[in-house]
């Protein structure tokens, strides 16, 4: 709250969101006012008065209960909220007042004289929290009838890589269930160097959570992980090339041979014998004819990703392969390359 004695909880929360600040006009062109006597000033004092004054008993005509604007607003105006029992919260972000009005239901006004009780958000329970040891304050905003947005906090901490993936799928859970819009809100302990390193990487894997469940709403076509796919797309290129004449085999074979990096890769970081385990495992596939078994990298007993319950996006995987092959075609159309040592 802008005012240290303005209450801390709000219960049925009407909320005016203002893009526009609680201060007087100002003209547009360049202007200078002289006040040579103490009645201009009075008069000049009054005046300012009387604008806050109409601006704070606008909002409270409409029924508001709490103002979020994105500006600042000076002493007088704040003491003036604080008076007339209107809670108040400025300098928010152009950003949070878009989610707060997608929460809330509300409308953002640009003017005063456009605020109307249809354009107030309304909340359950709005609320100021103090955490953290530099007793850092943050607005809770609880119990939106139309919500569709949430955000997730992280604070920083010794113990945060333990519980990284278990908050990456978990969210991912919830996401595909309710959630469509999303902000993130990032806090560093600066007493622990390491924070900044856990906070990105928990950054990353939330990002990665949102952009799978992202491509699930939009096709839920899944293909089985653990590079079952790479290796079943492998054999099937393999095939392709025997059928194709000439030199434009050996093209075909290299882009086949090139899928087998992934499974292989996965092997050698597990721990594993990299050829040795995709060997085995393309001779599975061929034998049993099963496209689901891919790398057993958790080492538990079997190379069927469907009963691991391994998997990805088909759209996904798509992309991953239609964005290698480009790279791959634009670093083949360099015909020369110029070297410093050169000059």
């Amino acid at each position: 709250m802008s005012h240290p004695q303005m209450p801390k909880a709000i219960e049925d929360a009407k909320i005016a969101i203002l893009t526009c600040p609680f201060e007087p006009p100002k003209p547009k062109t360049k202007h200078k006012v002289d006040i040579d006597t103490v009645e201009k000033f009075e008069a000049l004092r009054g005046q300012e008065r009387h604008y806050f004054d109409e601006m704070v008993q606008r909002c409270k005509d409409v029924g508001a209960t709490l103002v979020i604007c994105q500006w600042g607003f000076d002493d007088e105006a704040n003491h003036l909220l604080m008076n007339r029992g209107l809670p108040a919260v400025r300098w928010v972000g152009g950003v949070e007042l878009e989610l707060i009005a997608i929460a809330t239901g509300g409308r953002i006004v640009p003017r005063f004289q456009e605020l109307t009780p249809e354009k107030l958000g309304k909340a359950g329970l709005v609320r100021e929290k103090a955490f953290g040891t530099t007793k850092d304050r943050m607005l809770y905003i609880e119990h939106c009838a139309n919500s569709k947005a949430v955000t997730v906090f992280i604070r920083g901490g010794h113990r945060l890589t333990e519980h990284l993936l278990a908050l990456a799928g978990a969210f991912f859970v919830l996401l595909s269930k309710y959630i469509v819009a999303l902000e993130l809100k990032l806090a560093l302990n600066p007493e622990l160097p390491r924070n900044k390193m856990m906070i990105e990487e928990t950054k990353r894997s939330l990002h990665d959570a949102l952009c799978v469940a992202r491509n699930l709403i939009r096709d839920n076509s899944i293909v089985y992980g653990g590079g079952s796919a790479e290796i079943s797309c492998s054999l099937a290129v393999e095939a392709a090339a025997d059928k194709i004449p000439g030199v434009e085999q050996y093209a075909v074979r290299a882009f086949a041979d090139a899928l087998d990096a992934v499974p292989m890769a996965l092997a050698e970081n597990s721990g594993l014998q990299p050829i040795d385990t995709l060997t085995a495992v393309k001779a599975q596939q061929i034998k049993e004819n099963n496209p689901h078994l891919g790398i057993d990298c958790n080492d538990i007993g079997t190379n069927d990703m469907m009963e691991q319950n391994v998997f990805e996006t088909l759209i996904g995987k798509k992309q991953q392969i239609l964005l290698a092959t480009q790279v791959v075609k634009m670093i083949l159309k360099i015909d020369d390359v110029i070297s410093p040592s050169a000059f």
